[in-house]
């Protein structure tokens, strides 16, 4: 599982290390995993460390102190070290005063010759882009990056890059993940043991060894009906292949049993032909679970199709069409005692909350989940799973291959199929997105040899592929 603290945390665990160390030694304990990285990352690129050239853009603080330090364990390994200093007042002295005693010198502007470049300008307490000069400088280079901490002008709550910022081939931190590295492009990001004792973390992220384990398995005492009916209402006339995708979504996550009701059944089943399928939903026998929305329309039908989901005492998914009836009548979702999950994108959270997510999407989502007393799950290439007054999951996509029309329809099929399973709400929306982008990169490289452009027909076609693989 991959925990994300923010910076008052990680600060408040750095305090009492700071206490009980001399001075600068945690400093240096950073700053040598940094080099060990910076030097890991110069062998892969360059075959070797002695004779490579490195240069540190510094600001002022500990940031800066750590890329000096960390130059000057390199510069002891045989490494050209330089280093352009932004704020020559207020560097870190002792780190500048080791830097110069190893040999490193002191540049104006990075040199055309570097192999590598550290970025020291920012930490974790920094707001708001680069500013001109040392925008400047990173974009006279094409030299990789590792940046140290935080791709500096990159925003550490929110992930948000508003105007010049470091583009990081890797990012190096210390004591903790930070909300940055799940919610932006950091580049390859590796963590560094300093001795933090961590509280609870801000926010969670699924890793595969999770999902596997959460994963429904039939037991030997399973029967098809026990594993978790899922009830699917979704698709119309006018979009059939949205009832065809969640529906086959479904079928293909778990196993166990899928019910069908719309006006779609007859293509369901020429597609699906286990799904049971009705046109009358309250014919449809028992589930465990609702999906209702994709491509139900927002008419009166599909109205009704989401009132009928919602006045149930069962698990229910609202995605895409039901998404935009609810914003109508919130109090829908806002009185009811089971699980809720919605699944909006920037436009439908737009209609849902009264307003956009804007660059805060983490606390945007924990907001809505708040008000409306359901799990909201805000898509994007990095989607949020926000629970009311319960854990954040962040699940990056890694690629955006997803980015497909229908692929909704498919994630919101898995999550039903996960809801019928007995999964709870948060836990099951964050697991189906991390299995919906697996699937949606395996999708993308088949059959190679190099990734291509992919449609959620193919990403359904792989759901079964992405479990297995875990």
């Amino acid at each position: 599982m991959r925990h994300y603290f923010t910076a008052e945390q990680i600060r408040a665990a750095e305090a009492p290390l700071l206490a009980s160390l001399p001075d600068g030694v945690l400093m240096r304990r950073a700053a040598y995993g940094l080099a060990t990285a910076i030097t890991a990352e110069l062998k892969a690129r360059a075959g070797g460390v002695a004779g490579r050239q490195v240069c540190a853009v510094v600001g002022s603080g500990d940031n800066g102190g750590d890329a000096l330090w960390a130059a000057t364990f390199l510069r002891r390994r045989g490494t050209a070290a330089s280093a352009v200093l932004l704020n020559p007042e207020h560097t870190h002295a002792a780190a500048l005063a080791a830097f110069r005693r190893a040999g490193g010198r002191i540049v104006e502007n990075i040199p055309s010759t570097t192999d590598l470049v550290i970025d020291g300008v920012v930490g974790i307490g920094a707001t708001g882009p680069l500013r001109p000069h040392a925008a400047a400088i990173f974009g006279a280079t094409t030299a990789p990056v590792v940046a140290v901490d935080i791709p500096s002008g990159i925003d550490v709550r929110t992930g948000a890059a508003d105007g010049p910022h470091v583009r990081a081939a890797l990012t190096v931190t210390f004591g903790g993940l930070k909300p940055v590295h799940g919610l932006a492009d950091c580049g390859r990001v590796e963590l560094i043991d300093i001795g933090l004792d961590l509280p609870q973390p801000a926010l969670l992220g699924f890793e595969a060894p999770d999902v596997r384990t959460r994963w429904p398995v039939p037991h030997p005492s399973d029967d098809k009906y026990s594993q978790g009916v899922k009830g699917v209402l979704a698709g119309s006339a006018t979009y059939p292949g949205a009832a065809i995708l969640s529906t086959g979504a479904a079928v293909a996550a778990t196993s166990g049993m899928v019910r069908y009701a719309g006006t779609a059944h007859a293509e369901v089943v020429s597609h699906w032909p286990e799904v049971i399928a009705v046109s009358d939903p309250t014919t449809a026998g028992r589930v465990q679970a609702w999906v209702v929305g994709p491509g139900v329309g927002t008419d009166a039908a599909g109205d009704e199709a989401l009132r009928f989901a919602l006045a149930t005492d069962l698990p229910v998914i609202v995605d895409a069409d039901a998404l935009t009836l609810l914003a109508a009548d919130l109090d829908l979702v806002i009185d009811r005692t089971a699980p809720t999950v919605l699944t909006p994108h920037a436009g439908e959270f737009a209609r849902l909350a009264g307003h956009p997510p804007g660059p805060d999407r983490v606390g945007a989502a924990r907001a809505l989940a708040d008000r409306l007393g359901a799990t909201v799950l805000l898509k994007g290439n990095v989607t949020v799973i926000a629970e009311p007054d319960g854990p954040t999951y962040l699940n990056p996509a890694g690629q955006s291959w997803a980015a497909t029309a229908g692929s909704g329809d498919v994630l919101s099929g898995i999550i039903g199929a996960l809801l019928a399973a007995g999964i709870a709400p948060g836990e099951a929306a964050a697991m189906a997105a991390f299995v919906h982008a697996r699937a949606a990169g395996l999708a993308a490289a088949d059959p190679g040899p190099r990734p291509a452009p992919t449609s959620a027909l193919r990403i359904l076609a792989h759901v079964r592929a992405a479990v297995a693989s875990l």
